[in-house]
């Protein structure tokens, strides 16, 4: 399979085939939506909804990073795992009236629907709704809306990928599972907490530690 030089980036040899591979799109969406689309600077408050997802957890833990102050939503079972990611506070969507946060600088939605209208309201006059699933149907006054889709990035992926080995931040992976199970576990409809990810190796593939040449690549 032929891939372009431009959505590869180097796979260090002390982070394995199963870390690689859940970084790719959950880590460039968080990055391009904080920093490209969302312009986040220090100092300023954020909304992550789902927190404790995939993309979430990048969300949050990047923001940190940053020097935001983050708020994440999503389920009560949700709040242990956003607040251990590193979100200042934590609004249980089933339970806790959202709205009680008042005005943020940026919400980064990963939800939609019902919690994608009422973010209209969440943001502050000059500050920015970012979302990936799909145009808000209710459109603040004074805020800029932002639905974007992930693009190939070589040199922020290689970011990602160095903020992983020096321990600035942590991959959420949830289900590993092998090849042969692939549509059953894309199929399920178990809800799952974090990146779910396909084993393609077979069993007698050398070890990361002998494999020379692996790539990240910015399309897993």
């Amino acid at each position: 399979m032929a891939i372009e030089a431009r959505n590869l980036a180097q796979l260090p040899d002390d982070i394995d085939f199963t870390v690689g591979a859940s970084l790719p799109i959950s880590g460039l969406t968080a990055w391009q939506g904080l920093f490209h689309h969302g312009r986040l600077r220090a100092g300023q408050s954020v909304i992550a909804h789902g927190a404790a997802g995939a993309v979430g957890s990048m969300v949050t833990q990047l923001a940190q990073e940053a020097g935001a102050h983050v708020i994440g939503t999503g389920r009560a079972a949700d709040r242990k795992k956003a607040i251990e990611f590193g979100a200042n506070e934590f609004v249980d969507l089933d339970n806790e009236t959202l709205e009680d946060v008042g005005k943020v600088d940026l919400v980064f939605d990963l939800i939609g629907g019902d919690i994608g209208k009422r973010s209209s309201g969440l943001v502050r006059a000059g500050g920015t709704i970012v979302s990936i699933v799909g145009p808000l149907e209710t459109q603040p006054a004074d805020a800029l809306v932002i639905d974007f889709v992930v693009e190939a990035d070589r040199a922020q992926l290689t970011e990602i990928v160095e903020r992983v080995r020096d321990g600035r931040l942590r991959t959420n992976i949830g289900t590993v599972a092998p090849l042969n199970d692939a549509i059953s576990t894309f199929n399920s409809t178990e809800r799952r907490s974090g990146k779910t990810v396909i084993n393609v190796r077979p069993s007698e593939q050398p070890a990361k530690a002998d494999v020379t040449k692996d790539m990240v690549s910015i399309g897993n």
